[in-house]
């Protein structure tokens, strides 16, 4: 009996992430977007992040894009916040760099 609830609840689980990958689809170019931006926070250091945050920088044409798309596209917008919002305001706040 342990077995087969095992078995069940694994393939429960298979389900609810299949079906998770199957709603992260629609926007493919969001995930590695929001992957990059994750990461350029989790691999910075702090004084980095403060110091690239007092200098205005030139954004290049990629991201300039990038920006545009999010702007004309709310649910692409909604997505992409939603995925990289909690990393890094909790870089931010480890770093002091927010309340």
């Amino acid at each position: 009996m342990k077995g087969l609830v095992l078995v069940v609840s694994v393939g429960a689980a298979l389900w609810f992430l299949s079906a998770g990958v199957a709603c992260a689809q629609p926007f493919p170019m969001i995930d590695k977007l929001a992957q990059r931006v994750v990461e350029k926070y989790q691999n910075s250091s702090c004084q980095r992040l403060a110091e690239e945050r007092r200098q205005p920088r030139q954004k290049g044409e990629m991201e300039q894009r990038a920006i545009a798309v999010l702007r004309s596209d709310p649910q692409m917008r909604t997505e992409f916040i939603n995925r990289v919002a909690a990393p890094i305001a909790n870089k931010l706040f480890e770093c002091g760099l927010i309340p």
